[in-house]
């Protein structure tokens, strides 16, 4: 019987190693799996290298783990929201190297990744510091740069509903990057509020399929940004 339901926290994190590299989906708050990242900041792991479209706060999710000092570089589009201090002179976040890409063209890195392609050419950067150091290539008299794929070592995912085989339903919003980074984790570790049994989901409305999903973790009451602004 397949079941990729896991008990807790820490038996869904095991086994990730100092160096992984490490998707985090989600963008703004929607889609983030909080729970995920503030477990991964009780790991004490160093030297990891995350993607994620970017930081809302340093206190919850992406901005959580860099500021635990785990993250030596970040690929990002929006690296922090503007209230934030993260990556400021003078803070413990200063040193992170930041790798900056603009959003659709991370957003095709990534399914690149998880596609089995390794490169692309797009015309987004061409003509930019964006493009220093890329291979450029002339397509139809425009100018289009390479850009490669982006896989993870470890995929961390948020859904709304699983079956204990794995496949996902997200809710609305909360989609967003997490189908693409499911598809590009070796490791892929979902929390979800439910689980059901295989069946029960609507084949019509599963985004992910199970085949692309390692661990499932039960989080009735994931944590959202919300509850910080109103403490």
């Amino acid at each position: 019987m397949i079941d990729k339901q896991v008990p807790d926290m820490k038996i869904a994190l095991s086994g990730i190693p100092d160096g992984a590299s490490v998707m985090a989906a989600g963008f703004g708050d929607a889609g983030v799996p909080n729970d995920l990242i503030a477990g991964m900041t009780e790991l004490g792991l160093k030297h990891l290298t995350m993607v994620g479209n970017g930081a809302v706060s340093e206190r919850i999710g992406h901005g959580q783990l860099i500021v635990s000092g785990a993250v030596d570089k970040f690929i990002s589009s929006f690296p922090r929201a503007p209230s934030a201090k993260l990556f400021d002179p003078g803070t413990s976040t200063a040193d992170v190297e930041l790798e900056i890409v603009p959003q659709g063209t991370l957003a095709e890195r990534i399914r690149a990744g998880g596609s089995g392609v390794p490169a692309f050419f797009t015309k987004t950067g061409a003509g930019t510091p964006l493009a220093d150091g890329k291979e450029t290539r002339e397509i139809d008299g425009e100018t289009y740069v390479l850009e490669h794929a982006i896989k993870a070592d470890v995929s961390l995912i948020k859904a709304k509903v699983a079956d204990r085989w794995g496949n996902l339903i997200y809710a609305k919003a909360c989609r967003n990057f997490n189908p693409i980074m499911a598809m590009a984790g070796e490791l892929t570790i979902v929390q979800v509020e439910k689980v059901v049994e295989p069946g029960e989901l609507d084949p019509e409305q599963v985004v992910t399929p199970g085949i692309f999903v390692d661990r499932i973790l039960v989080v009735e009451n994931p944590a959202i940004i919300q509850e910080l602004e109103d403490e």
